[in-house]
């Protein structure tokens, strides 16, 4: 048998992902911390039902299975990519779908996919224009004769 002593004594080191993930619930503090998001952020989220509401502990504490972790990342990155709440929550609903889930998840991406080009579309525009508007500008003189003010209130077609 090993000799323990203060000096001696073996050293054990659990990150805290670890640590979290071998308990079966965790209180909302702790959740909001591993799944880097704001307190308010869960509560909002339960609201909007897209994360299921905790159990209870005795004492009245939110009890959070430790699987909402990822369902709180994945709401995270799906809104990172410009996903509405409606539309995660679909994404969400469809995950557990065998026959049509893929099929219409696709959907939903191709869709999101669409608008993302479409603004991009118009935010290249908008550069174009911008662009065209400051080559144009000598940046000195007559206010009056200033093609950006000029162009901000002309209509359209006097453009």
């Amino acid at each position: 048998m090993e000799d323990l002593t203060l000096d001696r004594a073996p050293r054990f080191s659990l990150p805290i992902l670890e640590t979290v993930t071998t308990s079966k619930s965790m209180h909302i503090g702790r959740l909001a911390a591993q799944a880097n998001v704001s307190v308010d952020t869960i509560r909002y989220y339960e609201r909007a039902q897209l994360l299921p509401s905790p159990s209870r502990t005795v004492s009245g504490y939110r009890s959070y299975p430790v699987t909402a972790v990822d369902r709180l990342r994945f709401i995270r990155r799906a809104k990172e990519l410009g996903f509405s709440l409606e539309e995660i929550r679909a994404l969400l609903a469809l995950s557990d779908e065998r026959d049509t889930g893929v099929a219409s998840i696709r959907e939903i991406a191709a869709q999101r996919l669409a608008d993302v080009e479409a603004r991009l579309a118009e935010l290249n525009r908008l550069r174009d224009g911008l662009k065209h508007l400051v080559d144009a500008c000598p940046g000195h003189g007559d206010p009056g004769q200033c093609p950006i003010l000029n162009a901000f209130t002309s209509a359209p077609d006097e453009r």
